[in-house]
Parts: C-alpha cells; sequence; structure tokens
C-alpha cells in the first residue's frame, strides 16, 4: 500500500488517499468470491461450484469488486493513518474509492483531527470562594429532622383532620356520574399539606372527622393527563382515622438513642461540624469549577463536531445506564424517544454540558504536554489504591476493569487539574469583557 496526497482542511479535517495495489486487490477479490461462491447458482454447475471464471463471465468481471473493496478499506486505513501520523477523532468516512486500470484500489478517506490547542492563562487565576457558617437555626432544623424521623404515631378520634395530619381514606372518583379509571382506593395513607393530591383535595379533607362521609368537587387542571385534563370530578371521601406524629423529647436520652453521644451538647457540636464540612466541600468544588472554567475558556480551540456528537451520547448512554437501559444498539434517536427527549432538548440541555467537558479534556491534555506531567510507578499503585477504596473494590479488579492505559491517562488528567487550581487564588472573578455596543457608548 502507499500513502499520499495528505490535505489538512478547515474544521480540523484531513483527506488522504491510500493505493491497495494489484496483488491485494485480486487476493481480496478472490476471498469475496469464495465467501459468495455457495450461494450462487450457474446453469450446468451444482450450486456454490461454479468457476470464478464463469460467474465473472456472467455477471462482469466487477461482480466481486464491492465486497472486496469494503474487505480492504479497514487495512487500507490503518495504513494511512500510521503512516500519516494523524491524531484523528470519530470515525473516518470514505469519500471516494475506485479501481483502477491497473487493478489497484485508491481509497480517498476524510477524517477529523484532535483539535491543536493554543493555551491561555491556566496558572495564577482568582475567582470567589464562598465561606458560609452553619447557623444554629441550621442545626436545629438538623435535629428537628431527626425528632421526626423517630416520631411516634399516635391516633386521634376527638377532633377535626388538620393540615400536618395523616389521614387513612377511602376515596372513588367519579366523570359525569361515572367512575373513572384510576380514581378509586382503600385506605389510603394521606399526608395533609404534602400536595401529593390534585389541588383542592387534601384542603376539603381537613374539618372531617373519623367515620365521616363527603363528596369533593374537584376540578382537574389542565395540564394532566388527557382524557381528565380540565374536567371537573366528584370524589366521594370516607375518612378512617387520623395519626399524628408525637416527637420525643429533646434531651440527652434521644440522643443515645439515635447517636454515638451521650448529652446534647456533643450531638449538636457533631451535626455543626457535619454542616460546616459539607459547606466547606460545596464551596470547595464550586472554586474549582469557576476556576477550570476560566482556563477552559482561555485557551483557543476550534472542536471538531464529532468530539461534542460523541461526548453527548456518551453522557445520555451513561444517564440512561442508571435506569437500566444499558443495551448500546439502541440507535440514540430511539433512546431519547424512550427517556423522553427529543434532538432539540439534547441540544438545549446536554450539549453544552458535553461542550464543557470536551473543552475541559482538551484543556488538561494541554496542561499534561506543558508540563511535561508523567506517572511513576509507585504514584502508579497509590492512586489504584485510593481508587479501589473509595469504591470498594480490589486493586487487581480496578485493573482489570480499567486498564493500565486509561487509569494512568486520568492520574495525568489530576495532575493537571491539581496544577491549575492549587496556583490559583481567592478573589474576585476577572471582570467580563464589555459588549462592542457597550464600548462605544462609553465613547460617546
Amino acid at each position: 500500500m502507499i500513502l499520499k496526497n495528505v490535505e489538512k482542511k478547515e474544521k480540523n479535517t484531513a483527506l488522504f488517499q491510500v493505493d491497495s495495489d494489484a496483488a491485494e486487490f485480486e487476493s481480496a477479490v478472490n476471498a469475496a468470491y469464495l465467501k459468495n461462491k455457495s450461494s450462487i447458482y450457474i446453469p450446468g454447475f451444482r450450486k456454490g461450484k461454479a468457476p470464478r471464471a464463469i460467474v465473472e463471465g456472467m455477471y462482469g468481471h466487477e461482480v466481486f469488486y464491492q465486497d472486496a473493496m469494503d474487505e480492504l478499506a479497514p487495512k487500507a486505513y490503518e495504513f494511512g493513518l500510521e503512516e500519516s501520523k494523524l491524531q484523528t477523532v470519530g470515525a473516518p468516512s470514505i469519500s471516494d474509492v475506485n479501481v483502477t486500470e491497473e487493478k489497484t484500489v485508491v481509497y480517498t478517506f476524510s477524517v477529523s483531527l484532535y483539535p491543536e490547542v493554543t493555551l491561555g492563562q491556566y496558572k495564577g487565576l482568582s475567582a470567589p470562594k464562598k465561606s458560609d457558617v452553619v447557623t444554629d437555626e441550621e442545626v436545629d432544623a438538623e435535629i428537628e429532622n431527626a425528632r421526626k424521623r423517630n416520631a411516634r404515631k399516635v391516633s386521634v378520634e376527638d377532633r377535626e383532620a388538620q393540615m400536618g395530619d395523616t389521614v387513612s381514606i377511602d376515596f372513588d372518583g367519579f366523570l359525569n356520574g361515572e367512575r373513572f379509571d384510576g380514581g378509586k382506593a382503600e385506605n389510603y395513607s394521606l399526608e395533609l399539606g404534602s400536595h401529593s393530591f390534585v389541588p383542592g383535595f387534601e384542603e376539603q379533607v381537613v374539618g372531617m372527622k373519623v367515620g365521616e362521609e363527603k363528596d369533593l368537587d374537584i376540578t382537574f387542571p389542565e395540564e394532566y393527563v388527557e382524557n381528565l385534563a380540565g374536567k371537573a370530578v366528584v370524589f366521594k371521601v370516607k375518612l378512617n382515622s387520623i395519626t399524628v406524629d408525637e416527637l420525643p423529647e429533646l434531651d440527652d436520652e434521644f440522643v443515645k438513642d439515635v447517636s454515638e453521644f451521650d448529652t446534647l451538647d456533643e450531638y449538636k457540636a457533631d451535626i455543626r461540624a457535619n454542616l460546616q464540612k459539607s459547606k466547606d466541600e460545596q464551596a470547595e468544588n464550586a472554586f474549582r469549577s469557576l476556576i477550570m472554567k476560566q482556563a477552559a475558556d482561555n485557551m483557543t480551540v476550534e472542536i471538531p463536531e464529532v468530539m461534542l456528537a460523541e461526548k453527548a451520547e456518551e453522557i445520555v448512554r451513561n444517564y440512561a445506564a442508571n435506569f437500566g437501559m444499558t443495551d448500546r444498539s439502541v440507535p440514540m434517536d430511539k433512546l431519547l424517544q424512550m427517556m423522553g427527549l427529543d434532538r432539540e432538548s439534547m441540544n438545549m440541555t446536554i450539549m453544552p454540558a458535553a461542550e464543557f467537558q470536551v473543552r475541559t479534556d482538551l484543556l488538561l491534555d494541554a496542561v499534561i504536554k506543558a508540563e511535561n506531567i508523567e506517572v511513576t510507578e509507585e504514584e502508579a499503585e497509590e492512586y489504584v489504591k485510593k481508587v479501589a477504596e473509595t469504591v470498594n473494590a480490589s486493586v487487581d479488579e480496578i485493573k482489570q476493569y480499567f486498564g493500565a492505559d486509561y487509569i494512568a491517562e486520568e492520574q495525568k488528567r489530576e495532575k493537571a487539574t491539581n496544577i491549575i487550581v492549587d496556583s490559583a487564588v481567592v478573589g474576585e472573578a476577572p471582570a467580563e469583557e464589555a459588549a462592542p455596543a457597550e464600548e462605544e457608548n462609553k465613547a460617546e
């Protein structure tokens, strides 16, 4: 094979030609004949026994060309990629292919190139970091939630139902005097004020007593299911029971029951420390995100569409896998439909995230190159141990699942991230450049 005419084009694309010689093509044509001959019937020959020359004489000498060209294409592409030293992304396409008079095959491949990145400032960046101190009210709220989780249900018989009560009801819904599907239940547990029923339902249960029956007039919202949207219905409701939460006393005995501490003061101090740790981690993560976005915005790069499309698909498929949709053969349009999305909503919600992730990956790869970042064997082992502990797996399982190359690249990216973030300072975010119109107004 021969590589020729390597030509870089606009928008990070390139073309290159690969010529496959006559001997390679002849071998591929003969392989195509052998592969297909069992299904070929020629009068005068048993099925699958006709010689190649006879088949070509009847159907034309080009009858096996397409199969032969398809067979040679991957080999030609791999050869051209290795010889050209091009760094590509995405799948290639064959923009042209033809067989010459000398029975050689000329392939023209179109590829997307890994984009060239020009780094801007990525060290010494500045961004604000929110520093929230846990308040007494937040600590009290956490304690109140713990009391609610440990509350005792107490039946109430001597009063009407109130907001905040949990009631057990039977209900039966009617539209124009006819019972409708999904509108009937018995001994249904409902917390009044939870807004889990259609508007107006819970409010009309308030005031009912145990054993009381009542007709509730309800109009379904316009955005409800089609057969009931905007319709006026009647629910026949019977109140079976009322229960309220009886909260435990807030004392040392309660603390001993729900925690490892002996006193209320120790319990509060622990809650405060945990809340502060969570706030500090959120602030640090937000700070890191702002710094990384600045560094990514400071670089210059033209991202090929194929990289964005592949990342967007990766995001969608990873998200779908959380719901058991792991079949990678399902087409993207079908997968989006199964998830209640379309291409427009994907472009609005997923593509921005895909672009940020791609830009971040390109940034980190460029920093790795600029800083000559390497990973020693000792660092790699320590990194794998840390990952294994995080996901509760063995070191061998992590190595086998991810592979050494992937782990090394991830560790390099982590080092690059630390170089960017560790050099950053807490301060004001850089002022955005004024729009041209604003500059003109100032000049006036």
